[in-house]
């Protein structure tokens, strides 16, 4: 018997979905959900798409005027991300979702865990009759489709989730994880990106199983103890980590001191330009979108100092972090008397940023 039975729910094209609800004549169109930039024209990244658009080989992250490009033979509507209605939806669909858990994990406007171990028993077979109530459930109430995968645990079921989209619900038993896992390419473990893939790609490793050949020692010479730990449990459906439920991330901010106290703006930039790429790929491991952008001075006396600016619409971008926290620090030092001793930007306003595996895997 397995110790616990984990839903991953996985709402499919969430943000196209929405749109797809208030407007039913996009169903049968190709769809792009824009975040815009402040640039203007078509500038900015695809969001997500829908199934019909992904055939023309549209894809999250995309330029818009790639996207465009693509579907330039195609009837298909662009349009701009509206996030206080998708989170009114996430907030129903979460509603439902949370009254078949024993324990509701929130990870973002489409993506949830449950542990359902009490109330099925720890039973898998009562788990898929639970799993396709909630489906019934969703669709009939938001009239949606997601995705379920059912596992012994969080890692296995969220790859069960991704297995037949749209609308999927694939059961991983306990004694089925390894045959399930075998076939699948290495770039379906969550977190491994095109870089770890194109170094097992060199060495002919190119499944899971073909991965599980690997010993732990050749793992930690490519990767360090931490990660190759990660892959080689992933590898045979290994993860520890509980359902649990978890608090929202308000902000995220990186300060540093300064090798001198100063207030010249060359210098003082080249900190903020590295922290700016630091603190991007903490947004983008975990899926957020910032609308504020702050910069903060600790000045030569100790006491503080900070500007922010909001943004016209929600960004993942590095380049418009970069200007704005760039623009913060000029107009700060327009009339900064003391020498600035640490320096540090954060970003708020955060939601959630749906499909985007493609740039969020984090080696």
């Amino acid at each position: 018997m397995s110790e616990r039975v984990v839903f991953h729910v996985d709402f499919d094209y969430f943000f196209a979905q929405c749109e797809e609800i208030r407007n039913q004549s996009l169903k049968t169109k190709p769809v792009c959900v824009c975040i815009f930039s402040d640039r203007g024209g078509d500038s900015g990244a695809i969001a997500t798409a829908n199934y019909i658009a992904r055939k023309f080989g549209v894809k999250s992250g995309m330029p818009i005027r790639f996207a465009k490009a693509k579907l330039s033979q195609a009837d298909a509507a662009f349009l701009a991300a509206d996030f206080p209605y998708y989170s009114d939806i996430s907030q129903k669909a979460m509603e439902t979702i949370k009254e078949y858990a024993d324990i509701f994990e929130y990870v973002g406007k489409d993506e949830a865990y449950l542990d359902v171990t009490k109330r099925t028993e720890n039973n898998f077979q009562k788990a898929n009759h639970l799993a396709q109530q909630l489906k019934n459930q969703i669709r009939a109430e938001l009239k949606m489709t997601c995705s379920v995968g059912i596992s012994a645990n969080k890692l296995v079921s969220k790859i069960a989730s991704g297995f037949r989209k749209p609308d999927g619900l694939t059961v991983v038993t306990p004694q089925d994880t390894e045959s399930f896992l075998s076939p699948l390419k290495v770039g379906d473990i969550p977190g491994i990106g095109k870089v770890t893939q194109d170094k097992f790609s060199e060495l002919d490793i190119k499944t899971i199983e073909d991965l599980r050949r690997v010993d732990v020692f050749t793992l930690n010479k490519m990767f360090g103890r931490k990660i190759s730990s990660y892959i080689y449990n992933a590898a045979r459906g290994i993860d520890d980590d509980p359902v649990a439920q978890r608090a929202p991330t308000v902000q995220f901010s990186r300060i540093v001191t300064l090798k001198e106290d100063s207030k010249d703006f060359e210098f003082l930039s080249r900190s903020v330009d590295e922290i700016c790429d630091d603190l991007h790929r903490t947004i983008m491991e975990h899926k957020k979108m910032f609308r504020s952008v702050g910069i903060q001075f600790v000045q030569s006396d100790l006491s503080s100092k900070t500007k922010s600016r909001m943004l016209k619409n929600p960004t993942f971008g590095l380049d418009e972090l970069k200007r704005t926290a760039l623009q913060l620090l000029q107009d700060a030092l327009s009339d900064q008397k003391l020498d600035v001793r640490r320096i540090g930007v954060r970003v708020s306003e955060l939601s959630d940023l749906e499909g985007q595996s493609s740039i969020t895997n984090f080696f």
